[in-house]
């Protein structure tokens, strides 16, 4: 039969191992901390990031949308862009940001869509992220209410 093993006592009656549970929950949760400090900073650069893709794109996208076609709005045919001109608009603004993207007029001229790509590096990890933004700009008027 085996008896469960008791500890000796040191000279003053105490465990020698007494306070090492102390000594390891510490450094757990330094570690642990740590961590969630590194996913937090880390992860908060990344959305931050991404909200400013699309902050820029949705910018980009407005800068084209004052390419009217002003020849068609005063004779009254229609309000749209000129694709060329809301083309470069767009990428001018991107290249005043410093900023990657691509911009996309539709076929009747009213939509403009611009489309965002930066990096975000890792303060603590290693490596980069990619991220995507997206705006759209639609040519609409009206006195109260868009029409067509």
């Amino acid at each position: 039969m085996l008896l469960p093993r008791v500890p000796r006592l040191s000279a003053e009656g105490r465990s020698p191992d007494r306070g090492g549970i102390s000594v390891f929950v510490a450094v757990v949760t330094a570690a642990m901390l740590a961590l969630l400090g590194v996913l937090v900073v880390d992860g908060g650069g990344t959305m931050r990031a991404a909200s400013n893709a699309e902050a820029l794109a949705r910018e980009a996208a407005r800068a084209g949308g004052q390419a009217i076609d002003g020849g068609a709005a005063i004779e009254g045919d229609a309000w749209r862009v000129k694709p060329a001109d809301a083309t470069a608009a767009a990428h001018a603004y991107l290249r005043s940001t410093g900023t990657r993207g691509s911009v996309t007029v539709s076929g009747d001229g009213k939509t403009i869509h611009v489309t965002v790509r930066d990096t975000y590096s890792f303060r603590f990890m290693p490596g980069s992220r990619t991220v995507t933004g997206e705006g759209e700009a639609v040519l609409l008027h009206g006195v109260d209410e868009p029409e067509n």
